[in-house]
């Protein structure tokens, strides 16, 4: 129960992502400038909190053994991940790229080949590749039906270019995103905490935001000071206070695939909770009734997919096990 509290309390901070990414495109603020400066912003307080809990020296060490998979890893984690969301920002409203996002829970789940879980058995633990959980996938249809009666309303307003536009880029981010997660749970095994991992991972993707940097400044102005504010209010909230809380929560459960899947659904919240940042903050309007359907299917596909992800696991575990004996 713990680890899906704690994913619950993080889709609420990371809603402020989508409310804050667009309230800076509509102020005219480019979105180069969005998502490297929330990652910049991270470092000095990730820096103090590793720093007072005494584990900065093993952070580093564990940097400097693996330097290429850190670099690889977290490039895609966060900087493939974040610099798509926050290009799509511009064609959507935060509500509605909170709502496409929720694809990450099938793109999580089609991944799960690619990976092992421990698996207990009476002559001790042994790694199996994980199977694709298509149980919960047909429940996350529910989700792509949610999806996409949120888009149509969106595509009746829009060209079909803008609607590819805020589509393509989460698509892209949803597969990035779980996989640079997964990737680096399993090059630190256990040995960093989640503090330790978000500031590796942050330090670890700065080429890349650097790049970003020197790219809009040598064609570009530099970001104003309204946006610069709200950067970094998205790096305390979201950078910070919900990466940790959700990496606490799936690395309370990096060992089973089904909890896993579960954890990563709760972020399914953050429309809803965007939905209201974007009314109360931005003044936005209500939806159309065929969005606000759809994000309640969105929500329903969230809970439907937990609960067949956690029973598959344990019919999984059990029909593995017998067959290890055999």
């Amino acid at each position: 129960m713990r680890p899906i509290l704690l994913g619950v309390v993080a889709a609420f901070f990371f809603a402020f992502t989508f409310i804050f990414n667009r309230a800076m495109d509509l102020s005219g603020g480019s979105w180069i400038w969005s998502a490297s400066l929330r990652y910049i912003f991270m470092i000095p307080f990730l820096l103090i909190i590793v720093f007072f809990r005494g584990n900065l020296r093993p952070l580093f060490q564990e940097m400097k053994a693996r330097p290429g998979q850190w670099l690889l890893w977290s490039t895609v984690g966060f900087g493939l991940f974040y610099a798509p969301l926050t290009f799509a920002a511009g064609y959507g409203p935060g509500w509605l790229i909170a709502g496409t996002w929720q694809i990450t829970i099938i793109s999580g789940s089609l991944l799960v080949p690619f990976f092992y879980e421990t698996v207990q058995t009476s002559s001790g633990s042994i790694a199996v590749r994980g199977k694709i959980p298509f149980k919960g996938l047909s429940m996350s249809l529910i989700i792509l039906v949610g999806v996409a009666m949120m888009q149509m309303e969106h595509m009746n307003q829009l060209s079909l270019q803008n609607v590819l536009f805020c589509v393509i880029p989460i698509l892209f981010a949803s597969f990035a995103y779980p996989l640079g997660n997964r990737k680096m749970m399993e090059v630190c095994g256990g040995r960093l905490d989640t503090y330790q991992r978000v500031l590796g991972m942050t330090l670890a993707s700065m080429p890349f935001w650097l790049i970003l940097v020197v790219w809009e400044l040598a064609t570009a102005a530099p970001p104003t000071m309204e946006q610069t504010l709200q950067s970094l209010l998205v790096a305390v909230s979201s950078g910070v206070i919900a990466t940790v809380l959700f990496f606490q929560a799936t690395d309370l459960v990096k060992d089973d695939m089904g909890k896993l899947a579960a954890v990563e659904a709760t972020q399914s919240l953050a429309v809803p909770y965007a939905l209201l940042g974007e009314i109360v903050v931005l003044s936005a309007p209500l939806p159309a009734p065929a969005s606000l359907i759809g994000m309640l299917l969105v929500v329903a596909g969230m809970v439907l997919h937990s609960y067949v992800s956690r029973a598959k696991e344990v019919e999984s575990v059990t029909k593995k096990i017998g067959e290890i004996k055999r």
